[in-house]
Protein backbone atom coordinates (compact mmCIF):
# COMPACT_ATOMS: atom_id res chain seq x y z
CA UNK A 1 0.00 0.00 0.00
CA UNK A 2 1.60 3.14 -1.16
CA UNK A 3 1.23 6.33 1.27
CA UNK A 4 -1.35 8.24 -0.59
CA UNK A 5 -3.57 5.07 -0.55
CA UNK A 6 -2.73 4.68 3.62
CA UNK A 7 -3.65 7.99 4.21
CA UNK A 8 -6.73 8.24 2.74
CA UNK A 9 -7.92 5.42 5.06
CA UNK A 10 -7.14 8.36 8.14
CA UNK A 11 -10.25 10.39 9.43
CA UNK A 12 -9.53 13.72 9.80
CA UNK A 13 -8.10 14.67 13.27
CA UNK A 14 -10.59 17.33 13.97
CA UNK A 15 -13.56 15.07 13.35
CA UNK A 16 -11.63 12.26 16.03
CA UNK A 17 -11.46 14.67 18.34
CA UNK A 18 -14.66 15.67 18.28
CA UNK A 19 -15.99 12.29 18.39
CA UNK A 20 -14.28 11.20 21.33
CA UNK A 21 -15.37 14.44 23.26
CA UNK A 22 -18.58 13.59 22.41
CA UNK A 23 -17.61 10.16 23.79
CA UNK A 24 -16.40 11.27 26.95
CA UNK A 25 -19.24 13.62 27.94
CA UNK A 26 -22.21 10.99 26.81
CA UNK A 27 -20.39 8.85 29.04
CA UNK A 28 -20.04 10.39 31.57
CA UNK A 29 -23.74 11.35 31.56
CA UNK A 30 -24.64 7.78 31.74
CA UNK A 31 -21.52 7.10 34.90
CA UNK A 32 -23.04 10.19 36.57
CA UNK A 33 -26.80 9.18 36.60
CA UNK A 34 -28.21 12.36 34.65
CA UNK A 35 -29.55 9.80 32.06
CA UNK A 36 -32.23 7.48 33.78
CA UNK A 37 -33.12 3.74 32.74
CA UNK A 38 -34.97 3.94 29.49
CA UNK A 39 -35.07 7.33 29.38
CA UNK A 40 -34.47 8.48 25.38
CA UNK A 41 -31.72 10.07 23.74
CA UNK A 42 -32.18 12.35 20.80
CA UNK A 43 -28.82 12.83 18.83
CA UNK A 44 -29.90 16.37 17.20
CA UNK A 45 -30.71 17.48 20.61
CA UNK A 46 -27.04 16.16 22.30
CA UNK A 47 -25.62 17.60 19.00
CA UNK A 48 -26.93 21.28 19.98
CA UNK A 49 -25.87 21.06 23.71
CA UNK A 50 -22.36 20.00 22.94
CA UNK A 51 -22.00 22.52 20.14
CA UNK A 52 -20.47 19.84 17.62
CA UNK A 53 -22.32 18.60 14.44
CA UNK A 54 -24.36 15.20 14.76
CA UNK A 55 -21.91 13.32 13.09
CA UNK A 56 -19.59 13.53 16.16
CA UNK A 57 -22.83 12.53 18.33
CA UNK A 58 -23.45 9.60 16.00
CA UNK A 59 -20.28 8.02 16.50
CA UNK A 60 -19.83 8.42 19.89
CA UNK A 61 -23.55 6.70 20.26
CA UNK A 62 -22.67 3.79 18.26
CA UNK A 63 -19.43 3.59 21.15
CA UNK A 64 -21.96 3.52 23.54
CA UNK A 65 -24.07 1.01 22.15
CA UNK A 66 -21.52 -1.19 21.32
CA UNK A 67 -20.51 -1.22 25.22
CA UNK A 68 -24.18 -1.72 25.56
CA UNK A 69 -24.54 1.36 27.66
CA UNK A 70 -27.04 2.27 25.07
CA UNK A 71 -29.63 0.53 23.11
CA UNK A 72 -31.26 0.92 19.91
CA UNK A 73 -34.98 0.38 20.06
CA UNK A 74 -37.59 -0.83 17.44
CA UNK A 75 -38.43 2.28 16.50
CA UNK A 76 -34.62 3.15 16.17
CA UNK A 77 -35.23 5.37 19.03
CA UNK A 78 -31.72 5.60 21.28
CA UNK A 79 -32.32 4.59 24.74
CA UNK A 80 -30.51 3.71 28.14
CA UNK A 81 -31.07 0.62 28.75
CA UNK A 82 -33.67 -0.73 31.57
CA UNK A 83 -32.14 -2.74 33.81
CA UNK A 84 -33.74 -5.90 35.33
CA UNK A 85 -33.05 -6.90 39.28
CA UNK A 86 -31.34 -10.13 38.20
CA UNK A 87 -29.21 -8.00 35.67
CA UNK A 88 -28.84 -5.48 38.26
CA UNK A 89 -27.47 -8.34 40.82
CA UNK A 90 -25.07 -9.73 38.46
CA UNK A 91 -23.51 -6.70 37.94
CA UNK A 92 -22.96 -5.67 41.42
CA UNK A 93 -20.85 -8.84 41.62
CA UNK A 94 -19.02 -7.84 39.20
CA UNK A 95 -18.40 -4.60 40.80
CA UNK A 96 -17.66 -6.00 44.06
CA UNK A 97 -14.59 -8.29 42.84
CA UNK A 98 -13.23 -5.74 40.41
CA UNK A 99 -13.47 -2.63 42.16
CA UNK A 100 -12.84 -4.33 45.48
CA UNK A 101 -9.74 -5.86 43.64
CA UNK A 102 -8.76 -2.19 43.04
CA UNK A 103 -9.31 -0.86 46.09
CA UNK A 104 -7.03 -3.59 47.26
CA UNK A 105 -4.22 -2.54 44.70
CA UNK A 106 -4.90 1.40 45.98
CA UNK A 107 -4.13 0.34 49.35
CA UNK A 108 -0.25 -1.57 48.22
CA UNK A 109 0.48 1.01 45.31
CA UNK A 110 -0.92 4.53 46.01
CA UNK A 111 1.43 7.32 46.05
CA UNK A 112 1.02 10.37 48.36
CA UNK A 113 -0.79 12.14 45.48
CA UNK A 114 -3.31 9.49 45.52
CA UNK A 115 -3.65 10.13 49.19
CA UNK A 116 -4.41 13.41 49.00
CA UNK A 117 -6.72 13.31 46.11
CA UNK A 118 -8.95 10.27 48.10
CA UNK A 119 -8.74 12.21 51.46
CA UNK A 120 -9.80 15.36 49.61
CA UNK A 121 -13.08 13.45 47.59
CA UNK A 122 -13.59 11.53 51.07
CA UNK A 123 -14.30 15.05 52.93
CA UNK A 124 -15.72 16.76 50.69
CA UNK A 125 -19.21 14.16 50.71
CA UNK A 126 -18.70 13.96 54.15
CA UNK A 127 -19.32 17.84 54.29
CA UNK A 128 -22.11 18.11 52.06
CA UNK A 129 -23.77 15.05 53.68
CA UNK A 130 -23.82 17.06 56.61
CA UNK A 131 -25.41 20.29 55.57
CA UNK A 132 -29.52 21.09 55.94
CA UNK A 133 -30.18 21.04 52.42
CA UNK A 134 -27.56 18.87 50.46
CA UNK A 135 -27.30 19.13 47.15
CA UNK A 136 -27.71 15.89 45.67
CA UNK A 137 -26.65 15.92 42.25
CA UNK A 138 -23.51 17.00 43.63
CA UNK A 139 -23.63 14.55 46.26
CA UNK A 140 -23.37 12.25 43.28
CA UNK A 141 -20.30 13.68 41.57
CA UNK A 142 -18.71 13.73 44.38
CA UNK A 143 -19.53 9.83 45.30
CA UNK A 144 -18.05 9.14 41.88
CA UNK A 145 -14.82 11.38 42.67
CA UNK A 146 -14.14 9.65 45.52
CA UNK A 147 -14.30 5.95 44.17
CA UNK A 148 -12.33 6.78 40.75
CA UNK A 149 -9.90 8.69 43.32
CA UNK A 150 -9.50 5.07 44.99
CA UNK A 151 -9.50 3.10 41.58
CA UNK A 152 -6.78 5.44 40.17
CA UNK A 153 -4.54 4.88 43.06
CA UNK A 154 -4.10 1.26 41.91
CA UNK A 155 -1.71 2.58 39.13
CA UNK A 156 -3.76 0.46 36.49
CA UNK A 157 -5.08 2.38 33.13
CA UNK A 158 -6.62 -0.77 32.27
CA UNK A 159 -8.49 -1.71 35.49
CA UNK A 160 -9.83 1.97 35.79
CA UNK A 161 -10.84 1.27 31.92
CA UNK A 162 -12.36 -1.85 33.36
CA UNK A 163 -14.29 0.12 35.82
CA UNK A 164 -15.66 2.73 34.07
CA UNK A 165 -17.17 -0.19 31.69
CA UNK A 166 -19.19 -1.26 34.73
CA UNK A 167 -20.08 2.20 35.29
CA UNK A 168 -21.64 2.98 31.95
CA UNK A 169 -24.26 0.55 33.07
CA UNK A 170 -24.81 0.86 36.61
CA UNK A 171 -24.66 4.59 36.92
CA UNK A 172 -28.08 5.29 35.58
CA UNK A 173 -29.64 3.16 38.08
CA UNK A 174 -27.33 3.64 41.24
CA UNK A 175 -26.73 7.26 40.68
CA UNK A 176 -30.27 7.96 39.77
CA UNK A 177 -31.34 6.37 42.80
CA UNK A 178 -29.39 8.76 45.19
CA UNK A 179 -30.28 11.72 43.39
CA UNK A 180 -33.85 10.89 44.28
CA UNK A 181 -33.88 9.87 47.84
CA UNK A 182 -31.88 12.19 50.14
CA UNK A 183 -32.20 9.18 53.00
CA UNK A 184 -29.44 7.40 51.50
CA UNK A 185 -27.09 10.69 51.73
CA UNK A 186 -28.48 11.30 55.37
CA UNK A 187 -28.03 7.76 56.14
CA UNK A 188 -24.91 8.11 56.38
CA UNK A 189 -23.54 4.77 55.47
CA UNK A 190 -21.87 5.72 52.60
CA UNK A 191 -19.63 8.27 54.41
CA UNK A 192 -18.71 5.66 57.04
CA UNK A 193 -17.63 3.11 54.23
CA UNK A 194 -15.85 5.86 52.75
CA UNK A 195 -14.09 6.66 55.72
CA UNK A 196 -13.29 3.05 56.74
CA UNK A 197 -11.54 2.96 52.50
CA UNK A 198 -9.64 6.36 53.45
CA UNK A 199 -7.70 5.03 56.19
CA UNK A 200 -7.34 1.55 55.44
CA UNK A 201 -5.40 2.93 52.27
CA UNK A 202 -3.54 5.41 54.49
CA UNK A 203 -1.75 2.53 56.32
CA UNK A 204 -1.55 0.28 53.48
CA UNK A 205 -4.78 -2.45 54.76
CA UNK A 206 -5.17 -4.15 51.40
CA UNK A 207 -7.92 -6.38 53.16
CA UNK A 208 -9.50 -3.88 54.73
CA UNK A 209 -9.74 -1.69 52.03
CA UNK A 210 -11.30 -4.64 49.42
CA UNK A 211 -13.98 -4.93 52.31
CA UNK A 212 -14.90 -1.27 52.76
CA UNK A 213 -15.52 -1.05 48.61
CA UNK A 214 -17.67 -3.78 49.09
CA UNK A 215 -19.78 -2.95 52.18
CA UNK A 216 -20.09 0.69 50.50
CA UNK A 217 -21.41 -1.35 47.25
CA UNK A 218 -23.33 -3.83 48.53
CA UNK A 219 -25.18 -1.39 50.74
CA UNK A 220 -26.36 0.84 47.98
CA UNK A 221 -27.30 -2.05 45.90
CA UNK A 222 -29.70 -3.74 49.12
CA UNK A 223 -31.18 -0.24 49.06
CA UNK A 224 -31.83 -0.07 45.46
CA UNK A 225 -33.31 -3.80 45.32
CA UNK A 226 -35.63 -2.92 47.94
CA UNK A 227 -37.40 -0.03 46.54
CA UNK A 228 -38.51 -2.74 44.39
CA UNK A 229 -37.91 -0.08 41.14
CA UNK A 230 -36.07 -2.50 38.83
CA UNK A 231 -37.91 -4.69 36.11
CA UNK A 232 -38.31 -8.54 37.06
Amino acid sequence: MNLPTALSLVEPLDRQTLGERAYAQLADLLISGRLAPGEKLSLRTAAEVLGVSIMPVREAVSRLVADKALEVAANRAVRVPVMSATQFRDLTKVRIAIEGHAAAEAARLRSDGNLVSIASAEAAMRAESEVKAPDLPRAVELNKTFHFAVYEAAQSPILVEIIRALWLKAGPVINLDLRGNPDRLAKGEAIRFHADVRKAIEIGDAEAAKVGIAADITSAANFILSRGGLSA
